[in-house]
């Protein structure tokens, strides 16, 4: 696996070509073409909690070209083409057999968990609406506004992110009932300590922000039954009543 941030760094300071993230998107599609063919390199993650994932740290680059193709492998491998010799700094980024076996055997499967979600998003979707907690705006006030999918595209839900003013407040109402959230992602880029070189503060990216503060990822895989969903939308409910 070759980490996605040294590859935009490394590459693009001399190249033009576009690098898609696909981190968390086997199976979804933007107008019939499937993640990781939208972009001249595409770079998925099996990390444990993907939708695909491996039993360890592993992930993939794709590509449709030969030159680029052995560029990402000699990056991969100490930036080497030929052993010990080293033509860049490179990395050891190689998955080793045993996670392409396991994700060799989940291949046949990832298809059907996709679409077991999409069927559960489906259900959060009609479950909120019923209780009338759905706001149709961009910003929530004193409901939730849901995720959509755009027409053209195809959503494998590898999370469920909602938008509520009152973020914190309940994903602790939702502790206490031991139903679990989690938030992707508290702070957002520009304001992350490893990034303060670049002359970011607070402010300077609003959207981002504001979205750091609101956003909420509710339960969400394949085997997710309808009424733990009911469960968790009723508590939603108590609490913004």
């Amino acid at each position: 696996m070759l980490p996605l941030g040294f590859f935009c760094s490394s590459w693009t300071r001399a190249r033009a070509d576009l690098i898609e993230d696909a981190a968390q998107a086997w199976g979804a599609e933007w107008k019939g073409v499937k993640a990781g063919g939208l972009g001249d390199l595409a770079a998925f993650s099996f990390y444990a909690t993907k939708n695909l994932s491996a039993a360890g740290e592993a992930g993939m680059v794709t590509t449709n070209s030969d030159a680029l193709s052995e560029r990402a492998t000699m990056l991969r491998s100490h930036g080497m083409r030929r052993r010990y010799y080293h033509d860049e700094i490179g990395w050891n980024a190689r998955m080793d057999g045993f996670q392409g076996a396991v994700l060799g055997v989940k291949l046949k499967y990832v298809e059907g968990w996709n679409d077991a979600r999409r069927v559960a998003a489906a259900r959060y979707h009609d479950l909120f609406a019923k209780a009338g907690l759905v706001e149709s705006g961009l910003y929530p006030t004193n409901g939730v506004v849901l995720p959509r999918e755009v027409e053209g595209a195809k959503h494998i839900w590898h999370q469920y992110v909602i938008r509520t003013s009152k973020r914190d407040a309940l994903r602790e109402f939702l502790a206490a009932r031991q139903i679990g959230s989690e938030i992707y992602y508290p702070v957002p880029l520009h304001m992350q300590q490893a990034l303060k070189g670049l002359g970011y503060s607070e402010g300077d990216f609003p959207e981002a922000e504001r979205a750091a503060r609101e956003v909420l990822a509710l339960p969400m895989f394949a085997e997710l039954r309808a009424d733990e969903q009911e469960t968790v939308v009723a508590a939603i409910a108590e609490f913004l009543s």
